[in-house]
């Protein structure tokens, strides 16, 4: 069996989508900064397509710019599909654990990271009439990433394709279920927040009458 640094870990575990993963399982390799380093450049690449484009391609209307919706966009969105898959595949007997989770899904979304920050440099040197070129690496990018997603769910779990395809199908489902709660839990905790404020203004208030 091979025997890699991290960073060519990353290479080959991106590369052959089929056995790369399985051998990382193999090898107990995976690093935790590279991955978290992924998920950032994943969060530059989202602010990179919005924000960064070409102007013969979009130009950014919002004269505010808010970094929450980027930090959703990649963190959040990247820590509900890992703590979703973990509670999951806990119940469905999978062998992985939310370390392994991470590492591997965060090495899948490379080839999505790299278009989002591609697309945006070449749309600074790209016509409209171009766009297709554009499109095609959006493409690539998107199913490059699903193709490795999977991958890696079935290898770190050791599942077979019927049981991974249910498991990510639960995944998204927990993901969802868990961002529904999340946005209810800060709707309440603005409106708790409102009412403190309101409530010391009118003390305020009366105190200085």
């Amino acid at each position: 069996m091979m025997d890699l640094r991290p960073a060519e870990w990353v290479r080959h575990a991106v590369m052959h989508p089929v056995e790369g993963f399985e051998d990382m399982r193999w090898k107990k390799s995976g690093s935790l900064k590279i991955a978290f380093f992924i998920v950032f450049m994943l969060f530059f690449g989202q602010i990179a397509d919005d924000k960064l484009y070409g102007t013969q391609f979009y130009i950014p209307y919002d004269r505010v710019f808010n970094i929450v919706p980027y930090i959703v966009m990649s963190f959040v969105i990247f820590g509900a599909w890992v703590v979703g898959n973990w509670a999951v595949c806990t119940l469905l007997d999978g062998e992985g654990t939310m370390r392994n989770i991470c590492i591997y899904s965060a090495y899948a979304l490379i080839p999505y990271t790299v278009q989002l920050l591609l697309n945006a440099f070449l749309s600074h040197f790209l016509i409209r009439d171009e766009a297709v070129f554009i499109d095609v690496i959006r493409f690539i990018g998107i199913g490059w990433t699903a193709i490795l997603l999977f991958s890696a769910v079935k290898a770190v779990h050791q599942y077979t394709f019927a049981k991974t395809v249910f498991a990510v199908l639960f995944t998204i489902g927990a993901m969802l279920i868990m961002l529904f709660l999340l946005v209810l839990f800060m709707s309440l905790m603005q409106q708790v927040f409102g009412f403190i404020f309101t409530i010391w203004t009118e003390i305020s208030y009366r105190i200085r009458v």
